[in-house]
């Protein structure tokens, strides 16, 4: 039990390590990326953190299975150049045991994975859609940038607003420009407003409203020279939300119990993509506990470069397998079983390599040649 509980824990303790700093790095390259489009003003600066959370599950889907073979490989490789795992061997500890011991950690690893290819991603990638959807309809006044002209939601409108008001003042406007088309009260239906300060808001029934101090307001036709100016201590401009506009979603957004009754090839590719990520963790580690093992000389990282290179050539056949499974080209029975069980068969070889039977019969081999 101490050395169940030994190996459990070194693996552990390397599977999240490696999974936190890969998840960091991701997710710091996704975060300036979306923080980039902020500043820009194609997305509401609230919506930043919202939309990076809903991306950890999507995240966590690509990252886990490298995660778990990558701690695997770390931890006994330690282990191996340490001579601890010779020492271990000696009182009676198999390699097959060692993998069991994995194994119980793995098949763990896959339950939380297969939770979140099944259920939590789709439901984040949804909730993603719809958040996108709104920003695209509030874009305009609820995602004001100082210093650049922008269209409002129903574009008869562009608004330029010299700042922003920060802290206690986060809501207020200085020094606003607003041209209007289509002003009801003109014949030719134009407008210019400049007004000191502003605020933005939305009424009960989802309106923005624009709300302007101590300005004024120039109507009239650009053919003629004649313009009525109107000054005014307070002046509101309400811009309805248009309606919501449904991006097109993609498949990793629908919800397992439906995308189970699309019998399209798309939906039938999707769904071996979300058992392929789960099932892949036993799978490598049926791969990465013979790998690991290392001469004390090799150091830790000795087989990290090749396993790493058979775990991206694993990964790129499940790929092109899901593309061949879309374009109608595998048969939707065959899937990507065939895959797991390429796999599957490697790990066992690899198992049975260092079986004392399994070397009994190779030395018997080399005797009889």
């Amino acid at each position: 039990m101490i050395i169940f509980r030994y190996l459990l824990a070194e693996v552990f303790k390397s599977q999240l390590a490696v999974f936190l700093i890969l998840m960091t790095i991701i997710v710091s390259q996704r975060f300036v990326k979306i923080l980039a489009d902020a500043s820009e003003g194609e997305l509401p600066g609230q919506l930043v953190m919202s939309i990076v959370a809903l991306k950890l599950p999507q995240l966590a889907v690509i990252i886990l299975p490298l995660s778990a073979f990558i701690g695997i490989l770390v931890a006994y490789g330690r282990i191996y150049a340490d001579s601890e795992m010779t020492v271990l061997h000696a009182t009676g500890v198999s390699e097959w045991y060692v993998t069991r011991i994995t194994l119980v950690l793995s098949l763990l690893m896959a339950i939380l994975a297969g939770s979140v290819t099944l259920y939590l991603s789709p439901w984040a990638t949804e909730q993603e859609y719809r958040l996108l959807e709104k920003a695209d309809a509030n874009a305009g006044l609820l995602s004001m940038v100082p210093g650049r002209f922008q269209h409002t939601s129903n574009e008869k409108a562009v608004i330029f607003v010299h700042e922003v008001g920060r802290g206690d003042n986060s809501g207020r406007l200085e020094r606003v420009f607003v041209a209007q088309s289509g002003a009801s009260d003109e014949p030719a239906g134009h407008a210019i407003v400049y007004a000191q300060s502003g605020s933005v808001s939305e009424d009960a029934s989802g309106a923005q409203i624009l709300q302007l101090e101590q300005g004024r307001r120039y109507t009239g036709s650009v053919s003629s020279p004649a313009f009525e100016v109107t000054e005014f201590e307070r002046y509101q401009m309400q811009i309805r939300e248009q309606e919501v506009e449904q991006r097109r979603r993609k498949l990793g957004s629908v919800a397992t119990t439906e995308l189970l009754q699309n019998p399209t090839s798309e939906a039938i590719a999707e769904w071996h993509w979300r058992i392929a990520i789960p099932l892949s963790i036993p799978l490598l580690t049926l791969i990465a506990v013979p790998l690991s093992r290392v001469n004390p000389r090799q150091g830790k990282f000795g087989r990290l470069l090749p396993a790493l290179l058979l775990y991206l050539g694993y990964y790129s056949l499940l790929i092109i397998a899901r593309s061949a499974l879309e374009d109608g080209k595998i048969p939707p029975a065959l899937g990507m079983w065939w895959l797991h069980g390429c796999a599957l068969l490697l790990g066992t070889v690899l198992i049975l390599r260092s079986r004392s039977g399994a070397q009994r019969f190779q030395a018997w081999l080399a005797g009889r040649s």
